[in-house]
């Protein structure tokens, strides 16, 4: 590969990296979530040429990273100190391990990682109309188990 090319990939995963990173925290878990990573960014490097020309790379190898890995039957979501700020509530990460599955993911992509919709429904193989139902009924549920209303 030219070294151009090389310099090209570099920047992209200097971009793409902290993003797929928070994402397969998410949906995999913190231990979990390497091995993903490792998974994507390796596809990305095999076939770069291919990678290079996307719309939605992230998405892409998110999805590659997701199917190469095997998820766990009960997701392990990171503390909620490594999630976000000191005062989040205790009850959120619970609270979004008992969320099905592809609402949790969305929910997580959408709001935590700051994915659009239509970068979501790429990197779940679903339309963006799919991830926006999952994401209101997710916050829906979340709202409920927290008892936090609409409002807040």
């Amino acid at each position: 590969m030219p070294d151009r090319d090389v310099r090209d990939f570099g920047d992209w995963v200097a971009a793409a990296e902290p993003r797929l990173r928070g994402a397969f925290a998410g949906v995999r878990g913190p231990d979990d979530a390497r091995d993903a990573l490792a998974e994507a960014l390796a596809y990305a490097w095999e076939h770069w040429e291919r990678v290079a020309a996307m719309d939605n790379a992230v998405g892409y190898v998110f999805r590659v990273g997701q199917s190469r890995t095997r998820p766990r039957k009960h997701p392990n979501l990171p503390e909620a100190d490594v999630v976000g700020p000191p005062d989040l509530d205790p009850g959120l990460v619970p609270a979004l391990k008992n969320l099905p599955e592809q609402q949790r993911t969305a929910v997580w992509l959408v709001h935590a990682c700051d994915w659009s919709q239509a970068e979501v429904a790429e990197a779940m193989g679903i339309s963006p109309s799919t991830v926006s139902t999952h994401v209101t009924r997710a916050l829906a549920a979340l709202r409920h188990r927290l008892e936090v209303s609409a409002d807040a």
